[in-house]
């Protein structure tokens, strides 16, 4: 958690889909708005041109994604919109907050129920260990159901301020220039458009990240006071207070690393597996080929997403890592030196995915656990 993380952005890693999907249909809707407005400028019938020289079709608007005439959020709409997809967004986050602190304190290997005996697919007895529904209820028992949002404020303005870094950024750096792929392209035009639109996409996503990170990090150790019932970071300011005079200004950039390598490596790996699916896989002469086509690279999201997990696992237990905090320290965790040293610790203990799956969750081997 993400993507999509972001986390609604990310962490929804398959955002990139939606991204993408947006800027066509803006355009198209763009388009459409320019056509009215054109016909809306025509002269009376009285005075209209000869029906044997029509006058030329207008053209739409060349502007998809930086509020161009009739496009989304553009000219006095651009403020409304933008606070419109603030406020969605912090609906989803506040939503998906429960299951996102879940996952945290799976992943900080805060296991406080014991497992539970099942069977597995070949009817073999195995150890499973409680389930989201079942954490989130001891989570309930323990904080009232309040407790199931607990750091949810700072990630709360930690998505805001990565949704209006990256509307300000498309105001600033406008991709007028970018050019939306066509069946028409050959290889070389098409493969040179997805470069282009996919740089884009990595520089304001690590622009965003880096400016929203210092806020996560406080959300981070927020949630994870909850294994030590600890109340050293309680407010958004007063967390600023203590990083900065316990670690200084770097305190706010832990774990920054990882997550910025992982969001690099999956806008890169989801567009361009998806333009070679599409462009090799996918023949034109099958008729649903535009149908498959436009659910690509969302499903090529959701596969990078879990390939480049471990990239997330390892910096938020980085951002929680030796600040004061039990989750942080030992036995739950060794004190890294830096984020190589953390995943070389999770690869040597196979957990470079732990907290990855909250439903179906397998006592690994070498878990402290044992059937009698």
């Amino acid at each position: 958690m993400g993507a999509l993380d972001p986390e609604v952005a990310p962490r929804a890693r398959g955002g990139a889909a939606g991204m993408a999907g947006a800027g066509a249909g803006a355009g198209a809707r763009g388009g459409a708005a320019a056509g009215v407005e054109a016909r809306a400028r025509d002269p009376p019938p009285a005075h209209r041109a000869h029906p044997r020289h029509p006058r030329p079709a207008a053209q739409p608007s060349a502007r998809r994604m930086d509020g161009g005439s009739g496009g989304l959020g553009s000219g006095d709409n651009a403020p409304t919109t933008e606070a419109l997809f603030v406020a969605l967004g912090a609906g989803v986050t506040a939503l998906s907050h429960p299951l996102l602190y879940v996952k945290l304190l799976i992943q900080v290997g805060h296991e406080p129920m014991p497992p539970t005996v099942g069977t597995n697919v070949l009817g073999r007895k195995v150890l499973y260990l409680p389930s989201f529904f079942t954490y989130a209820k001891y989570i309930v028992q323990v904080d009232g159901k309040i407790g199931l949002f607990r750091g949810l404020s700072p990630r709360l303005m930690s998505n805001a301020l990565s949704t209006v870094t990256r509307g300000s950024m498309k105001k600033v750096f406008p991709p007028d220039e970018i050019e939306q792929v066509s069946n028409k392209d050959d290889m070389k035009t098409s493969l040179r458009k997805v470069v282009k639109e996919t740089s884009y996409e990595m520089m304001m996503q690590c622009v965003s990240r880096m400016l929203a990170h210092p806020l996560h990090v406080i959300s981070m150790r927020c949630m994870v006071q909850f294994v030590g019932r600890e109340a050293k970071y309680s407010g958004v300011l007063s967390s600023i207070g203590k990083i900065f005079k316990e670690e200084g200004f770097l305190g706010f950039f832990v774990g920054l690393i990882p997550h910025l390598l992982g969001d690099v490596v999956f806008l890169w790996g989801c567009n361009l597996l998806a333009h070679f699916i599409n462009a090799y896989l996918v023949d034109d002469s099958f008729s649903q080929a535009l149908a498959i086509r436009s659910y690509t690279k969302f499903v090529m999201g959701i596969a990078v997403s879990m390939l480049t997990y471990p990239f997330l696992l390892v910096g938020d237990l980085m951002a929680v890592n030796n600040c004061g905090l039990q989750a942080g320290l030992p036995p739950y965790s060794p004190v890294f030196k830096s984020w190589i040293h953390c995943w070389k610790y999770l690869s040597m203990q196979g957990q470079l995915f732990r907290g990855s799956s909250l439903l179906f969750r397998r006592v690994s081997s070498g878990s402290s656990f044992a059937l009698e």
